[in-house]
């Protein structure tokens, strides 16, 4: 190969389905709030789907809304941004993305087209749109049984556990 060759591109990591226990590995949330359940189609620094089993026995149900249940909204947006999560711990890889806090920054262009209710297994197409340093931004379709029920753009911070440990010191001997 000569200097003006460029090497052949690696192809992007790919895993067919993170399981429950690989996600609670990268993410801090856990029971109630933890929102997915596996994610497939993962596409290292690209995408993945996440999925999210809604059942009856979830714990917002019980208030929203008796006799007519529905997931809510911001809930499928916190599912959504979650997925993203798994994409940038996973895309960053054990040793360091299981070693990182993801902080949403902000979330635009929110809509909702249908109620997700209960017995519905929730979709969530997350692609990565950009990144510059620490900070990935996101779009993201959320399907009930192929069809459109959500959708969001977001932006999120990438934290180092070490630095928000350190940062969190240093504010509370400032104190």
């Amino acid at each position: 190969m000569s200097d003006t060759d460029t090497p052949p591109a690696t192809p992007p990591v790919r895993v067919d389905t993170i399981d429950i226990n690989r996600i609670m590995k990268g993410l801090p949330h856990r029971y109630p709030f933890l929102l997915v359940d596996r994610v497939v189609d993962f596409v290292a620094d690209e995408g993945a789907i996440g999925i999210k089993n809604v059942s009856f026995n979830e714990p917002f149900f019980q208030g929203h809304f008796p006799g007519n249940y529905v997931m809510p909204g911001v809930l499928i947006v916190e599912a959504m941004c979650q997925t993203a999560g798994v994409v940038v711990c996973e895309t960053l890889g054990p040793d360091e993305g299981y070693g990182v806090s993801v902080f949403f920054m902000s979330i635009e262009s929110a809509k909702f087209r249908r109620p997700v209710v209960p017995g519905d297994q929730l979709r969530m197409h997350v692609t990565k749109d950009r990144q510059r340093g620490d900070v990935w931004r996101f779009s993201c379709i959320g399907k009930v049984d192929n069809v459109k029920v959500a959708e969001a753009t977001f932006t999120a911070m990438v934290i180092r556990k070490s630095k928000a440990k350190t940062d969190t010191t240093a504010q509370a001997s400032r104190a």
